[in-house]
């Protein structure tokens, strides 16, 4: 990583995030550092995503530099190419590089995570160093991750997760395996690696989890040395939580929620093996130095025991979307209940409640929210009524508005009667789907999360 903030030291570049577009390697994080190290932020860019997608991220970059280890990539717009194998043997310059980090803030920009728009642009989250370093400690100390654990990444390099894999074992001295990507179809596999590599805590996708439950990775083997799970990303299904608390009953289990715009999570839910809740997981209580509440659509306080807009305030709110005011100002604003000076808050766009006992319940996205019959439906709850069943291992209900038609997909043992039956126990009528569909597995987002529109497609065209 000198080396190579030494070789960058050298050349002229303006202020803007260095794009790196390399392979899921050790490499790639050293480019990541190395680019810290010459007092810029960094901006991973999988190649591997479709060309439109990939043009719009430097459209809304405009990088002067891309760092690569494929001299094969092309790009039309004017940016300098560097090759990792050029710039990592450089000769470092200690000198100059303590130049650079003395007039360095940890307010300054650390790195740029690209998140999919609702307009179909990429929003750009560009974060402090020191907000990261205030969700890394909160979440080490949480988990008790210390020198002699051994960890095992899973999140793809210019995912949101990344952040934790990365700077989590250069935080506590502990050993970080970067997983290959193949091995969470092969579960016997990995759970070999796992076992080789004496793994004793991970902090992996609720997808990837359930995945391997589905291709019956316990069947032959388990972790040996697994101690401390945490996963998020989405609802994890009951079944799926069941069957890895039973074949690790000593691990911890601890569900995580959070955006990408709050640093990665902002709350965790420690799991209580003698008292499980009913339904969906609580997403629990804030991380240090986060601030989480609930607004409603007044912009009031809400009360305990009700439902109102999760909102998050505190030091590990992001910069904003580079490149893009408007939309920044639009979902970085002032708190409505602090009139004394200005407040910084991040709205979610999710809904929430918090319990008596102080525990955040997720319930679901606001743009989930569906009327339908002369009813207010949320979708998240119909999907939480299908998943407690057991025999649907994950569900997605979408609404067809020219129809006034909810569809339910899903995926699981279970029988299209089944499920229906069960629905008709948990919710009421008019919120039980008329059109339910089988599949063997949901349509996923690179990032493990169900993908939505692609589900709409499927109905409409139905």
């Amino acid at each position: 990583a000198k080396r190579i903030g030494s070789a960058l030291s050298k050349m002229t570049l303006s202020e803007k995030p260095v794009a790196v577009m390399m392979k899921r390697s050790v490499h790639t994080i050293a480019a990541f550092l190395g680019i810290v190290y010459s007092g810029h932020a960094y901006a991973p860019i999988d190649s591997t995503q479709p060309e439109s997608r990939i043009e719009k991220i430097m459209k809304v970059l405009s990088p002067e530099l891309l760092i690569t280890d494929d001299p094969g990539i092309e790009c039309d717009m004017e940016i300098t190419k560097v090759s990792f194998a050029d710039i990592c043997d450089h000769e470092i310059n200690e000198d100059k590089l303590g130049l650079i980090r003395r007039y360095m803030t940890e307010n300054d920009p650390l790195y740029v995570i690209f998140t999919s728009g609702s307009s179909g642009t990429p929003k750009g989250v560009l974060t402090s160093h020191h907000s990261l370093m205030c969700y890394i400690t909160a979440y080490a100390g949480m988990m008790g991750i210390d020198e002699a654990d051994r960890l095992c990444s899973q999140s793809p390099l210019d995912y949101i997760a990344a952040v934790r894999d990365i700077y989590v074992p250069l935080l506590t001295g502990a050993y970080d395996c970067l997983c290959p990507k193949e091995y969470f179809m092969q579960p016997g596999s990995l759970f070999s690696l796992l076992n080789e590599r004496k793994i004793s805590c991970i902090g992996w996708s609720t997808s990837a989890l359930c995945v391997l439950s589905k291709l019956g990775a316990f069947k032959e083997s388990r972790p040996e040395y697994l101690k401390k799970i945490c996963f998020s990303g989405s609802v994890m299904p009951p079944s799926v939580l069941y069957e890895w608390q039973e074949q690790l009953p000593d691990a911890l289990f601890v569900n995580q929620y959070g955006p990408t715009e709050a640093t990665a999570s902002c709350t965790y839910y420690r799991i209580d093996r003698e008292n499980l809740p009913e339904g969906a997981l609580p997403i629990g209580v804030p991380y240090e130095d986060y601030k989480v509440f609930l607004l409603s659509d007044a912009g009031k306080a809400v009360p305990v025991g009700e439902y109102g807009e999760i909102c998050v305030a505190g030091p590990i709110l992001a910069l904003g979307y580079y490149n893009d005011r408007e939309r920044t100002e639009a979902a970085f604003v002032r708190n409505p209940l602090n009139e004394a000076y200005s407040e910084l808050i991040y709205k979610t766009g999710d809904i929430g409640r918090y319990r008596e006992d102080g525990i955040l319940e997720f319930h679901g996205r606001r743009d989930r929210q569906i009327k339908h019959m002369g009813h207010r439906v949320e979708l998240d709850e119909i999907e939480s009524a299908a998943c407690a069943s057991g025999k649907v291992e994950s569900s997605a209900a979408v609404y067809d508005p020219e129809k006034e038609i909810i569809w339910l997909f899903y995926s699981g043992e279970a029988e299209m009667k089944e499920v229906v039956t069960e629905l008709r126990g948990r919710i009421p009528g008019f919120m039980v789907p008329r059109r339910v569909k089988k599949l063997d597995e949901l349509p996923r987002l690179a990032n493990g999360k169900t993908d939505i529109k692609e589900l709409e497609k499927m109905a409409n065209e139905a």
